[in-house]
């Protein structure tokens, strides 16, 4: 534990954060897969990886930079991607330039970053070095794993092969390349609350199968891969904007094949048909997504003729979020690297409940805080932290006569008091609370000290006490 003084410093600053956070988060949005080039080609990454700035810490940052350095525009935020595999010289990798958006989001994408064919991998990570103008070094952020693949697959996908498949709930990304020509690719994206054919940037869409047997309106949705055929929806996660129930067609040719019933790989060509209309697909026209009506084949009637516009490509996406707050923090340490809260796994019970953080970046200067309160925390490895649950009596004499359920946040804080938020928090439950009908008590039982016992008794044996927030 860190020495009382500084504890207690420190949890008036943690206390001000939590009253008024002051985030700073870093999200890196890209594919699943990327396709190797070969020999003297530049196979482009597409969709290209972008980086989202956003929260109210960089304004504060901002702020703290002029105030030491009033001719200091040290605000501007620049950046470098590559491949992982690469050197450190920054020549290697290609520089991002950040713009503001309307929603006060810096956003910026690598266009030009591919893989080619002198590299063996089957796997990488894309790396993000972001600085401010004045030299500072923000931090270093990894993306997820990319599987390298050499062409998409033109067989009839196995469910065996479930690293190509695309399964229920996944995030993907749609674009459309009018007579196959890179310069005309447009990409599905949500603008102003309206779906649009973006030549700049492209939106992640949840994928879900729908149940076919039940009404358009209720539409419930099912577990499982996704094939020819399936009644989906897709919705912007972003926004949650969603499209209609759509029937997704295979494309072979430009025709829509009605009769294909077969999981749906990795940069396949397909067709979104409107369920319940008459050959209308979903179709960009420039830059707005339109609806067009396809053309039956009178010799081949399991077939209909689309427009460029009406063919799409799919491709599984990944999203990974960094989120950390320098609103305590006056040294110009890097804050990487990020931990990455991914389970909770209590453990005991009684006076000793102990909590395993489970996650990726975690290091030994790391402690774990619930909401205000520091908890006893040990090292046990890059993926793993074990910390002792503080009793509820740490929150103060107003938490004496606790009669609901109390949630407090789960932070990770470095020594120097860099804050990491995450979407985890962290119940204490009366026991009451529990059982079935029993109405909660309006006045302080006489034996209020045997109910605040039986809060950390009750919270170390149930597993109803671990929420994890999207």
């Amino acid at each position: 534990r860190s020495n009382p003084y500084q504890s207690n410093l420190l949890r008036d600053g943690v206390r001000r954060y939590l009253q008024l956070p002051a985030d700073q988060t870093v999200l890196i949005l890209h594919a699943k897969v990327a396709q190797k080039s070969y020999g003297n080609e530049k196979r482009f990454f597409c969709p290209p990886p972008c980086v989202y700035l956003s929260g109210p810490g960089w304004k504060l940052k901002q702020e703290q930079i002029k105030a030491r350095d009033p001719k200091e525009a040290g605000f501007q935020v620049c950046g470098y991607m590559g491949l992982d595999s690469m050197g450190s010289s920054l020549m290697e990798t290609q520089k991002l330039s950040f713009e503001e958006q309307p929603d006060a989001k810096g956003f910026s994408c690598a266009k030009a970053l591919y893989i080619s064919d002198a590299d063996k991998r089957k796997h990488f990570r894309l790396v993000l070095k972001l600085f401010f103008s004045n030299g500072q070094e923000i931090g270093t952020f990894h993306s997820k794993l990319i599987k390298v693949i050499s062409k998409p697959s033109q067989k009839k996908q196995s469910l065996k092969n479930t690293d190509l498949c695309i399964s229920s709930g996944s995030k993907v990304s749609l674009f459309n390349r009018l007579r196959s020509q890179t310069v005309s690719t447009r990409y599905l994206s949500v603008e102003g609350g309206a779906f649009i054919a973006s030549a700049r940037q492209w939106a992640a869409f949840t994928l879900h199968l729908a149940d076919e047997r039940c009404a358009r309106s209720e539409f419930p949705l099912r577990e499982g891969y996704i094939r020819y055929g399936s009644v989906v929806q897709l919705v912007c996660t972003a926004t949650g904007i969603t499209l209609p129930p759509l029937i997704i067609r295979k494309v072979t040719k430009q025709y829509a094949m009605l009769d294909v019933d077969e999981p749906i790989s990795q940069l396949h060509k397909c067709a979104f048909q409107f369920q319940g209309s008459d050959r209308m697909y979903l179709c960009l026209s420039t830059e707005k997504v339109i609806q067009f009506q396809a053309s039956p084949c009178p010799k081949e009637a399991n077939r209909e003729l689309l427009n460029d516009g009406s063919c799409w490509t799919i491709i599984g996406t990944e999203m990974v979020e960094y989120t950390f707050s320098e609103s305590l923090v006056c040294a110009h340490q890097p804050v990487s690297p990020v931990p990455l809260i991914t389970a909770l796994q209590l453990t005991g019970g009684g006076d000793v409940a102990m909590l395993e953080v489970q996650g990726e970046y975690f290091h030994s200067h790391l402690k774990v805080w619930f909401g205000d309160v520091e908890a006893e925390t040990m090292y046990r490895s890059p993926k793993s932290l074990v910390c002792v649950v503080p009793d509820i009596s740490a929150f103060g004499s107003d938490w004496r006569w606790l009669r609901y359920p109390i949630t407090v946040p789960l932070l990770l804080i470095r020594d120097d008091g860099l804050i990491y938020s995450s979407s985890f928090t962290f119940t204490y439950t009366p026991e009451q609370s529990y059982i079935p009908g029993q109405q909660v008590l309006s006045d302080v039982p006489q034996d209020s000290d045997k109910l605040l016992d039986s809060i950390h008794q009750e919270f170390t044996r149930t597993n109803f006490h671990l929420f994890m927030q999207s």
